[in-house]
């Protein structure tokens, strides 16, 4: 047996896939607009959820509730739908896209007062 057929009947053929999470800019743009949140007293806590084949970064408004957003990033829909998207509490999904800054803009306060 060759080296390539003991690869290829081990599955090594197909390109390895390592653990999805956040590149560090993304939870730099992450973290600060939930800074801003915790600094104006609406958030106090989040979770980062490392699942199979999606990242979730979570945000409570107290520990002991159910989260009030979650911030997804599923690589696999990337070319699809977007690979980033915000989802409320009841689990409807407020934005979805292929940059995560426009997608984050949905939660940006500013946008919501009411001079």
């Amino acid at each position: 047996m060759s080296i390539q057929d003991a690869s290829s009947a081990f599955g090594a053929s197909q390109p390895l896939k390592g653990p999805i999470f956040f590149e560090r800019r993304e939870l730099e743009l992450i973290l600060r607009l939930y800074g801003q949140h915790v600094a104006s007293g609406e958030w106090r806590d989040y979770a980062i959820d490392q699942l199979t084949d999606a990242v979730a970064f979570n945000i409570f408004r107290r520990s002991n509730e159910a989260p009030l957003y979650r911030i997804e990033k599923r690589p696999s829909l990337a070319r699809k739908q977007g690979a980033f998207a915000v989802f409320n509490q009841a689990g409807m999904i407020l934005k979805r896209g292929r940059e995560l800054g426009p997608v984050l803009a949905v939660l940006d306060k500013r946008k919501f007062d009411v001079l």
